[in-house]
């Protein structure tokens, strides 16, 4: 078989870790997404572990079509009724029973013996044959368990009635050889586990789960439990875009295995897991951090600038993140400041590249990261104003607002030395007085960002507004500072306003230029 099927236990092993608890409601938006990934069979939580976690598997079986609804459950009885009644809604059901089968298990959690442990074992997947489609089965640290038992358990299980055996790394103990060995212990001395899926489910104490994963894959596993994000107990759970990846990657390694993810979902899935649980995802964090795909060496990012795969062995567009990030630092090379200055629509003579290149790194040295904004800032300092006055200058304003009256401004500007006046409303005197200015103008920028935000923390503060606007194809950001939140909110749109026009008569200017062949 050359399908992995990917089992997602994010709701409930990754939800165990502190922090990460979701209602009922943000469960299922999270199993809708998952579904949408194509994940095989969701772990929607553990039934018997108490109301709200019996209501959120009950509510995903009910409302998600597409993956195996599954439940966990104890070697118990009453844990297995309840996963039963839980997932009875589902389309498609599967328990998952567990019980230890290492020494240290039995003896100081369970207190039970081998014979014990293993007559629960036999009992617990028949009665979940009454309520479930599949029955799934889990040695609890099986990579402590000694050998020979843990092959007899996994025997009877299978008699029993369960077609998918799982062998966890609980406590994240194996490193990659001795894990793939288990496995091929596992196929080689378990005489019907030919009736059975191998699936393994590992923990990332010592950093290991996903090569431990793969490694078992390799010697034959065809379903890995796995989570977003990684997270999950203690240090985390393999994660799940790690391993799809792997797999596509590395087609040529694993034979042509493949699994049935939408892998352009992946990134779209870990952003929704941070935004519902209210955490994040570490820059460095393999395909789905900020910097996967973000390039700050020069060497590097005249590399991917020339050829993607020089530098990524996997697309942004392959795992659904935005694009390719080129990030303008003291590392940075001459080719990367040049494209992204073609990007914002500005071509320099050699000269003139030299002078912004020298200022660029003046620039970096003095920041962990330069933006668009501190380009357009040099640009604007050093090359346009000195060719052209600002266009727009304003002469006067006037806002009334108030509880009961309507927000409304009166404006008095200069534009291009021809004075104009213009009232207008808006919800708030800020919207009503930069409404009016764009009466004045007869301009109709698009807002793209807008913040304002105190400089100290006293009720005189002063207030910085910060704005990026696109007018007629030209981006330009502007900021204004005052006191007062209104004349911020002016100084900073005005500004944004006037960098805006300048810009796009400077491009003109050059093209005219260039076309002349004088550029």
């Amino acid at each position: 078989m050359d399908r992995v099927y990917i089992f997602d236990t994010t709701l409930r092993d990754g939800e165990q870790a502190p922090g990460f608890s979701m209602t009922a409601e943000e469960k299922l938006q999270m199993a809708l997404q998952l579904a949408k990934l194509g994940v095989d069979v969701i772990e929607a939580g553990f039934a018997a572990a108490s109301k709200g976690d019996f209501e959120a598997v009950s509510l995903i079986a009910s409302e998600v079509k597409g993956p195996v609804i599954c439940s966990l459950a104890r070697a118990l009885e009453k844990d297995i009724q309840m996963a039963g009644q839980a997932i009875a809604p589902a389309e498609r059901k599967r328990i998952h029973t567990f019980i230890a089968t290492s020494e240290i298990h039995m003896k100081y959690k369970l207190r039970m013996s081998p014979e014990e442990v293993l007559e629960r074992a036999k009992k617990a997947v028949e009665y979940a044959k009454r309520f479930a489609d599949e029955v799934e089965f889990s040695c609890e640290d099986a990579t402590r368990s000694q050998r020979d038992f843990l092959y007899k358990v996994i025997e009877e299980a299978i008699k029993a009635g369960a077609t998918v055996i799982n062998i966890p790394d609980t406590v994240g103990y194996a490193v990659p050889e001795e894990f793939a060995e288990l496995i091929e212990g596992i196929k080689n001395s378990v005489p019907n586990i030919d009736k059975a899926i191998i699936s393994v489910h590992c923990h990332d104490d010592m950093g290991m789960a996903v090569a431990n994963s793969l490694a078992a894959v390799k010697h034959g596993a065809r379903q890995v439990e796995c989570t977003i994000n990684g997270i999950g107990e203690r240090a985390g759970n393999a994660a799940l875009e790690e391993i799809v990846m792997a797999l596509k990657v590395r087609k040529d390694f694993f034979g042509g295995l493949h699994t049935g993810v939408n892998t352009r979902e992946l990134y779209r899935t870990s952003r929704l897991l941070c935004r519902i649980t209210g955490s994040f995802v570490q820059p460095n964090k393999a395909v789905v951090g900020d910097n996967a795909f973000a390039h700050e060496s020069g060497i590097h990012q005249h590399g991917v600038l020339a050829n993607p795969l020089t530098y990524e062995i996997m697309s942004p567009e392959d795992v659904g993140f935005p694009s390719t990030r080129i990030v303008l630092g003291k590392h940075s090379g001459r080719h990367a400041l040049k494209n992204k200055l073609k990007e914002m629509g500005f071509e320099f003579r050699e000269e003139d590249m030299d002078r912004l290149f020298e200022k660029f790194k003046a620039l970096a040295d003095k920041k962990k990261e330069v933006y668009e904004e501190d380009i357009e800032a040099l640009i604007y300092e050093d090359f346009i104003r000195q060719e052209q006055e600002e266009p727009i200058k304003v002469l006067h304003y006037q806002v009334q607002t108030g509880d009961k009256l309507l927000p409304t401004a009166t404006v008095v500007l200069n534009f291009r030395g021809q004075e104009r006046t213009a009232t207008a409303t808006g919800n708030g005197p800020v919207d009503a007085v930069i409404r009016a200015l764009q009466k004045a103008l007869g301009l109709e920028p698009k807002l793209l960002d807008f913040s304002i935000k105190a400089l100290t923390p006293n009720t005189d503060a002063q207030a910085e507004s910060r704005l990026v606007i696109e007018l007629e194809g030209v981006r330009a950001s502007g900021r204004g500072v005052d006191v007062d939140v209104i004349k911020a909110s002016v100084r900073g749109f005005v500004d944004a306003l006037n960098r805006a026009l300048l810009r796009k008569s400077y491009i003109l200017s050059r093209e005219s230029l260039r076309q002349e062949g004088t550029v």
